[in-house]
């Protein structure tokens, strides 16, 4: 790892900073909360101090374009920004996303010697963020906050947005992959394993659902977030109110029904992502109540009956895509997503289609909910 102090004075060259330590808990690059002294603050870009500023690293793996995910990034925070500020939108209620911060030359991003790519962000102060959601009422905030940021953008033309990652939530484009890994190396002998590859093969079908609804004219691409999870939505201390949508890199032109499904498939696990209790997992319909009555308000504007008409199918399928993507990379060797010990991914894999199945069984249930609140 880079020199964190060297490269924090980059971004904050005339104060002083006093802290550098990780921060969240994010599954691709590395994150880290630089604390530094108010009063001589070079991040008052906008006669703000600060305190704070996050300091991230790039995993250039993934994102192999970064300067376009910084592009995107400063395309939709001024245009949010700006929407903000013409139409009282947030009803009077707080309301951000992370800003950019720039060298004292106008750059968004420096390289350091190993030539990784550091960029820096505003802190959002006086807020938290939880990897399970709480209460109903948390949920209703997380909808709420997904809401406005699709209503936000919803006038912003896609092709302003570069796709910084061809082929996410592209569930067929994961299963091409998932067979080309499965073809290449011999899975291992666990009956864990045995279950996962008859999972997806017994649902494989119908992983180009909403793609094949896309090609048909059926769905159309908006400007999505990419990854709403719980714990990337923002509560104010205070309020408990919903107050920021954070980790942008992945906004790009996508279906709402990507955004909406990971969302549902994030926050309706009661037990986590994270959970070792993979055969406890259950999908939360109450949640997903909350989450929805929260969301469609603010959505009700560009939903189309289509839109509707596969919400149902865009919670299943996210649960689904999301454990084939970390059955892959376990059969892989843990390359794209951090692991913490060998069978780690794989335990993320069996959460994911065990949430599948919850969602499955429940299947009337959740159409109920959707159709009551259209």
């Amino acid at each position: 790892m880079a020199d964190l102090s060297a490269v924090a004075r980059t971004f904050f060259p005339r104060g002083k900073i006093l802290d550098i330590r990780p921060h969240g808990s994010g599954n691709v690059n590395d994150t880290f909360l630089v604390t530094v002294w108010p009063e001589q603050s070079a991040l008052s870009q906008e006669s703000t101090v600060e305190s704070h500023f996050i300091l991230q690293r790039l995993n250039t793996e993934v994102f192999q374009r970064p300067e376009l995910v910084m592009a995107n990034l400063g395309t939709v925070t001024r245009h949010v920004r700006r929407r903000l500020e013409r139409e009282p939108l947030s009803r009077g209620r707080r309301f951000e996303l992370p800003r950019v911060l720039l060298t004292p030359e106008g750059r968004d991003h420096v390289y350091d010697a190993d030539d990784n790519f550091w960029r820096a962000l505003t802190f959002i102060e006086r807020a938290e963020t939880f990897d399970i959601i709480r209460d109903q009422e948390h949920g209703r905030e997380t909808g709420r906050a997904l809401g406005l940021f699709h209503r936000l953008l919803a006038d912003l033309p896609g092709p302003q947005l570069a796709n910084t990652l061809p082929g996410f939530h592209v569930t067929p484009g994961y299963l091409r992959f998932y067979d080309e890994t499965l073809a290449a190396r011999k899975a291992p002998p666990l009956p864990e394993v045995a279950y996962c590859l008859r999972f997806v093969a017994e649902r494989r079908a119908w992983a180009g659902l909403l793609e094949g609804a896309k090609d048909q004219g059926k769905l159309k691409e908006r400007v999505i977030h990419g990854d709403p999870k719980v714990n990337n939505v923002m509560l104010e201390v205070d309020t408990g109110r919903a107050v920021a949508l954070v980790d942008l890199d992945t906004v790009k032109p996508g279906l709402v029904q990507y955004d909406i499904g990971d969302c549902l498939r994030s926050c309706c696990n009661p037990l986590g992502e994270e959970t070792e209790d993979w055969e406890e997992v259950r999908f939360e319909p109450d949640l997903a109540n909350a989450i929805l009555a929260g969301y469609l308000p603010w959505a009700r504007d560009f939903l189309t009956a289509s839109d509707y008409a596969y919400l149902y199918d865009s919670i299943r399928l996210l649960a689904f895509e999301l454990g084939l993507r970390f059955f892959t990379d376990y059969l892989a060797g843990n390359v794209y997503f951090k692991a913490r010990r060998q069978e780690h991914n794989l335990v993320r894999a069996l959460v994911q289609f065990k949430l599948t199945e919850s969602i499955e069984a429940q299947a009337g249930a959740i159409r109920t909910i959707i159709r009551d609140l259209a």
